[in-house]
């Protein structure tokens, strides 16, 4: 996903100046796409460059008001399902995990308890977001966020699952090896 394609589906839903979409943004797609105002903004005028939104109107302060054009519409259906997604496979925590022999067992689980904390705090701030969604309409819009959303609630649980119990599967190996010591 780029930054101009999730500018271009938001505005795919109506007119909306660049406030308004930073603020969409954060209340919606930050979790899957964060973006920081000056890339906002850096991109609103890329893509009224390229011919794929246009100003509608403008207002007090130079506030203007953007909508997506017949170009940008057909560029986000081809995004959508022309382009394949990128999948990355790289992943820096897991990369921790592999090499998690390096450590004492005790750092070895703290970092994965942290994980497990990490995922539960994600996963609350989805849920917040969600009442959000839910209580904003039935809009197409709404409907595939609320998908998005559900993928991160799913995702985050997981995580968490997956942390606690490899948590646990480092204590049990700490476990049994104090067992062996004090045996010998």
């Amino acid at each position: 996903m780029s930054l101009r394609h999730a500018m271009l589906g938001l505005l795919s839903a109506g007119p909306a100046s660049g406030y308004d979409l930073l603020k969409t943004f954060e209340i919606s797609l930050a979790s899957v796409w964060p973006a920081t105002q000056s890339q906002l903004y850096a991109e609103l005028g890329r893509l009224s460059k390229e011919g794929l939104v246009r100003v509608v109107a403008e207002g007090p302060r130079g506030r203007k008001e953007y909508e997506i054009t017949e170009e940008g519409h057909a560029e986000l259906r081809h995004w959508l399902v022309e382009v394949s997604p990128n999948q990355t496979r790289r992943s820096d925590m897991l990369l921790r995990v592999f090499f998690l022999d390096q450590v004492d067992a005790e750092a070895a689980r703290g970092y994965l308890e942290r994980l497990a904390e990490r995922a539960v705090h994600e996963h609350d701030q989805l849920r917040g977001i969600r009442e959000f969604v839910i209580s904003e309409g039935d809009d197409a819009l709404r409907l595939y966020g609320d998908i998005a959303l559900e993928w991160g609630l799913r995702l985050t649980a997981a995580q968490r699952d997956w942390a606690e119990w490899a948590a646990a599967r480092v204590a049990a190996l700490e476990q049994q090896k104090a067992g062996h010591t004090t045996a010998e």
